[in-house]
């Protein structure tokens, strides 16, 4: 699942290993209010392609009644999440696990959650990894439990501004096996839980799953 792309706000990382990334940095409050207003208040929240950890600790320190495992399979944003959680971590969040989420299965491994967490990663990955991430996700999450996975997606088929036109057929031209996904798509993929569609900032979306 580990490409290799030029991205248009790729992390910076300091002396200690803590990376930093414009767009976590942006979408970072947009995201903390759909979870303040949705997300449960106890349980074990598994966070995939976590990235470079300051969703983690933010999320973390925000909802202390949480038990909160960041995941991802790239070693750097590992060694970052780890920096992130040593330098500012709250209790309740934990040493981040490597997963690779595209794997399919992996939910026997990696499950129940109470909440999972997804930001910003499928249009970065193939269609068939997209698949067995969502299907993970639908048999990962405990009884009742939802999953909010936020990014940008075509609607019908379309994107829907110019930006990202400009960034779909960016990473198009990088892996032609890449790009958005169309939220139809991933609804079908996440069948029959319950789904919910939240419009979010500079065109994004939030997804909001929930198991029964």
């Amino acid at each position: 699942m580990t490409r290799r792309l030029t991205l248009p706000d790729a992390p910076s990382s300091g002396n200690d290993r803590r990376m930093s990334a414009p767009s976590a940095r942006r979408n970072m409050g947009p995201i903390h209010e759909v979870l303040r207003a949705r997300a449960p208040t106890t349980g074990r929240v598994l966070e995939i392609a976590a990235g470079t950890g300051e969703h983690a600790v933010a999320f973390s320190r925000a909802f202390p009644g949480l038990d909160w495992q960041p995941t991802d399979l790239d070693p750097d944003r590992l060694a970052s999440i780890e920096a992130w959680r040593q330098a500012e971590g709250p209790a309740n969040l934990r040493p981040p696990q490597t997963l690779n989420a595209a794997t399919p299965g992996w939910h026997a491994t990696h499950g129940p959650a109470d909440m999972i967490l997804l930001v910003n990663l499928l249009h970065l990955i193939a269609d068939a990894e997209a698949e067995a991430v969502l299907t993970g996700i639908a048999h990962a999450l405990a009884p009742g439990g939802k999953a909010f996975l936020y990014g940008p997606f075509l609607r019908d088929g379309e994107t829907t501004s110019d930006g990202d036109a400009a960034f779909h057929a960016s990473l198009r031209a990088q892996d032609p096996a890449i790009g958005y996904k169309d939220i139809g798509w991933v609804r079908d993929r996440l069948s029959p839980l319950r789904t919910e569609t939240l419009e979010m900032p500079s065109n994004n979306l939030m997804i909001i799953v929930t198991a029964n």
